[in-house]
């Protein structure tokens, strides 16, 4: 299958990683390539052109997801906001989205969870965590508190998983506490 005019590398590398999301969230880890390539509407070989190999992409399909994660934390952000414990609210307040619905967050984590069961996106996954533990760190916040705060919003943020759906009223109400704790607690330094 030839090149489809107009379209440039990055669409094209796009259009791979969100058919591979696709059909890794439908057939797991077995998913072939050539079904890949073929559900982005693309050869085998101009899959092969983006990702060397099956590794390959997924590891970049679970860079795209943390750096997608980032950006909604920093989309959460509340610019007048410059007390500490700024980001740990814009995790919370990310993770706890009202316009994230049940069936996108077991897409979401369901495809994570078969992704981190590749050693080399364990890896990335691991380099993340630390990435969030420094930034968060400095967030000027009391550092075991950011961890308990993190851990239940990570924690809800993955009920649907098992089965829990927060109605919104309940889902509204544990964000608010959630963020009720990240305000006035003084700093304090994370026990080496």
């Amino acid at each position: 299958m030839g090149r489809i005019s107009g379209r440039d590398a990055e669409q094209t590398r796009r259009l791979l990683l969100d058919a591979a999301e696709r059909l890794i969230g439908e057939r797991g880890l077995g998913a072939s390539l050539e079904d890949i390539a073929r559900a982005a509407g693309v050869s085998k070989g101009g899959l092969k052109y983006h990702f060397a190999s099956k590794e390959e992409l997924l590891k970049a399909l679970a860079i795209d997801h943390s750096l997608a994660f980032r950006a909604e934390v920093d989309a959460h952000l509340d610019p007048a906001d410059q007390e500490p414990g700024r980001l740990l609210r814009a995790y919370v307040r990310s993770a706890l989205s009202p316009a994230v619905d049940t069936a996108s967050s077991i897409e979401r984590h369901g495809l994570m969870a078969r992704l981190i069961t590749v050693d080399s996106v364990r890896e990335i996954c691991g380099q993340e965590a630390q990435w969030w533990n420094e930034a968060l760190g400095e967030d000027g916040f009391d550092p075991l508190l950011t961890d308990v705060v993190v851990a239940a919003a990570d924690g809800a943020s993955v009920a649907p998983l098992w089965g829990e759906e927060y109605s919104p009223e309940r889902l509204d109400a544990l964000r608010e506490r959630l963020l009720a704790m990240t305000r006035g607690a003084e700093r304090t330094h994370r026990a080496q």
